[in-house]
């Protein structure tokens, strides 16, 4: 390889404008490295034919020069010979100037991506000019035949720890103490910036045999590519809020305490040692993410944000939370974590995960946000870090209207929608109300609509729909289809009903307008018990609620949430009602006998925890900001100490003949066949039955008429009646118009 002239090593004395213009000169010098190494192993020109054929046959000229001599030294084939006096002179020149342009760089404040890793993991010179040696093959192919040559083997085309010694140390002494810097603690090594290979077939091979090659990552931080690492690619992004906020807002003041928290934390020397861990927690939606955006505009720094569920379905996950770690050092960037809980279960292998990602953020991350929904305490396990709790909630009314106004557009076709009746409904976060009107915006175009209209109609389903994509799963939801004109009922609870209506429709007015909801903690949503025996109307009486208000209605079937097990009960009660909390769904629970029943005396703990039980489901409706419902049967089992929580307590009563007349004669759609000779009056009279049971003979009846000349008629009512009766069990007592008409 011809050395360059003299003058052309002496050109530029100024700082360096680039990393690439600083990478230049170091890879000028590794050249000028090679060429003092090649010298010193071959000397002067050989006219030996089997020269050209070195690293592949071993001669006999080539065991003299390894064997001692008689004094002990080795001859010159590895020997420390000298190199011509020209090479050294143009070594130490190149040295000297990069040496100067390096110390301008740092004066004019020029970052230089070498030495700025160097700093960043503690590294000295020869580790730097170690990096060097392991990415010029990552540069240009030229080094693999070098590498090959000066290593006297063509199958080592990676730089061996012998070879990088042999380049940058110049005595057995220097190598013996250079020797540590490839250790398995050492930065190279510990951070990952270098892996050690070891491709021997025969066994281990000792360390100076072991080949390097450069970390991806490192190299394209080295080349100013500014990609993200690949093995982070599927489960990261790289942002910059300064020029793209997300639309999910935080709440003002938590948002404005961070910003001002890393102004001054961030701005103070004496606290930069320390990094700082955010865990903020709240439902989906709440601005969690918003926070740390903020705190990545106040610095002026990227931000990298990682989902946790995809970071754990790799191949190797405590590798990949290492690696994400050390990503934002790198860059320099804020980290946010979201679904951090997911580290939090209790799985085989997830507390390891859990320690060694704490550990990583210890060693690399200056400030981290931990995103996830429930509360969490480190415990000591961030000795060396400053932790913060925050809670993101679910805004209150007021907010949730701004939040309506701020993200609806102009000119969109939906200002008939009352926002403010949606932001009473749908206890949403800023990210649920974007999604909804994603969603609504969605389906209105699938309906071809005018671009970006969104219809009424269309918003409040996007709305029922993104409420309570959970509690399908813990509930069973009924499509609500009765109306007022369908339940017959006695004017008092009628009314009762009524009432539950209008509490639920003006909750905007008087919690939001009149200031009721700085008043009280708890007691804000609806809790009602429908009493009655068994087909009274108590569920139909909660459909027709559902269907008034347009909200949703899930059925709980308290005998099957109801456990055996202590503190099971409990958990599957938090479960529903945390799920129902945003779309405020109607929650319905059936056989509450299973769980109430007069206060028990205490005998036993068992005895002791159904009380608990009782009383923890009591609370959670009071803290439920929707409408909640109890149906027993038995309303003198409930004790008068838990009724006095509920708001109301509507008396389901068994129907006379008059609303048993009443309850015939909606019975029937509009459509069906009914024949002339159907006598309402007589039905009500000789059939003393709840409206539940009526509604089956009816629908009996309706299939015995339509494999029987498609009419009902009245014998085909009376059947269904009997056999109405020996379903439950009963003997029913016929008069002689009966008989006849069953004969």
């Amino acid at each position: 390889m011809a050395l360059k002239k003299k003058h052309k090593l002496e050109e530029p004395r100024g700082a360096y404008a680039n990393s690439m213009e600083h990478l230049h000169d170091e890879l000028e010098r590794l050249n000028l490295l090679i060429k003092a190494v090649a010298h010193r192993r071959t000397g002067a020109p050989s006219a030996d034919p089997l020269d050209q054929l070195r690293g592949l046959v071993v001669t006999e000229k080539e065991i003299h020069e390894l064997l001692p001599a008689r004094g002990g030294a080795s001859a010159g084939r590895n020997g420390e010979g000298a190199i011509p006096d020209d090479l050294a002179a143009a070594l130490a020149a190149l040295e000297a100037r990069m040496e100067n342009r390096r110390q301008a760089s740092v004066h004019q404040v020029i970052l230089l991506a070498l030495p700025h890793l160097a700093r960043l993991f503690g590294l000295d010179r020869f580790e730097e000019e170690c990096l060097v040696i392991c990415l010029a093959p990552e540069l240009d192919r030229k080094y693999d035949k070098l590498y090959a040559y000066v290593q006297d083997d063509v199958t080592r085309k990676r730089p061996t720890i012998g070879l990088v010694l042999d380049l940058l140390c110049r005595s057995p002494e220097q190598k013996m103490l250079a020797r540590v810097s490839f250790g398995a603690l050492s930065p190279l090594r510990r951070f990952r910036l270098v892996q050690v290979v070891d491709q021997s077939p025969d066994g281990p091979s000792p360390l100076i045999g072991r080949s390097l090659k450069l970390d991806d990552c490192i190299a394209d931080l080295l080349l100013g590519c500014g990609q993200i690492d690949a093995r982070l690619e599927s489960s990261c992004t790289v942002s910059h809020p300064a020029e793209a906020p997300s639309g999910a807002n935080a709440p003002p003041e938590v948002q404005q305490r961070v910003q001002k928290f890393v102004r001054v934390y961030f701005g103070d020397v004496r606290s930069q040692q320390r990094s700082v861990v955010f865990h903020v927690h709240g439902p989906y939606g709440s601005g969690k993410r918003a926070l740390a955006e903020a705190a990545a505009r106040e610095l002026q720094l990227p931000l990298i944000v990682a989902d946790a569920d995809r970071l754990l379905a790799t191949a190797s996950p405590v590798d990949t939370l290492w690696f994400l770690a050390r990503e934002s050092c790198l860059r320099p960037a804020v980290l946010c974590l979201e679904n951090f809980d997911l580290l939090l279960a209790p799985e085989s292998g997830r507390d390891v995960q859990l320690k060694a990602f704490l550990e990583a953020l210890e060693q690399f991350s200056q400030l981290s946000f931990l995103c996830g929904g429930e509360v969490w305490r480190p415990q000591g396990r961030l000795s060396s870090s400053r932790f913060i709790s925050l809670k993101t909630d679910v805004p209150d009314h007021a907010t949730r209207f701004l939040h309506w106004q701020s993200q609806v557009p102009a000119g969109n076709g939906i200002e008939e929608v009352d926002l403010g009746q949606l932001a009473a409904k749908f206890r949403f976060t800023p990210g649920q109300i974007r999604d909804a009107l994603a969603t609504a915006r969605d389906a209105s175009r699938w309906n071809l609509a005018e671009a970006d209209e969104i219809t009424a109609e269309s918003l409040h389903n996007a709305c029922r729909a993104q409420s309570n994509p959970k509690l399908a799963r813990l509930a069973r939801k009924i499509e609500p289809r009765y109306r007022w004109d369908d339940i017959v009922l006695p004017p008092d609870p009628r009314a009762q009903l009524r009432e539950i209506c209008n509490q639920a429709r003006y909750r905007r007015t008087v919690f939001g307008e009149w200031g009721f909801e700085q008043r009280l903690s708890l007691g804000k949503g609806l809790a009602a018990l429908f009493s009655g025996p068994p087909g009274t109307g108590k569920s139909m009486a909660a459909e027709v609620i559902a269907t008034e208000l347009g909200l949703d209605l899930y059925k709980i079937d308290l005998s099957q949430i109801v456990s055996k097990y202590i503190g099971e009960t409990e958990k599957n009660l938090d479960q529903i009602f945390a799920a129902a909390e945003s779309g405020c769904a109607i929650l319905f629970f059936d056989e509450a006998d299973a769980l109430f029943g007069k206060r028990s005396e205490v005998r036993d703990s068992h005895d002791r925890y159904a009380n608990v039980e009782i009383s923890y489901l009591l609370q959670r409706m009071e803290e439920y900001e929707g409408i909640s419902i109890l149906a027993t049967n038995l309303r003198k089992n409930i004790d008068d100490a838990f009724t006095r929580r509920l708001q109301f307590i509507v008396q389901f009563s068994f129907p006379d003949a008059q609303y048993r007349e009443r309850i015939w004669r909606v019975l029937f759609p509009r459509q069906a066949p009914v024949a002339e000779d159907v006598d309402f009056n007589f039905l009500a009279r000789e059939i003393k039955m709840a409206g539940g049971c009526i509604k089956n003979i009816g629908l009996a009846a309706a299939f015995y008429a339509a494999g029987d000349g498609g009419v009902i008629h009245m014998p085909h009512l009376l059947q269904a009646a009997v056999r109405e009766h020996q379903k439950l069990g009963r003997e029913w007592r016929h008069s002689d118009k009966v008989e006849g008409a069953i004969a």
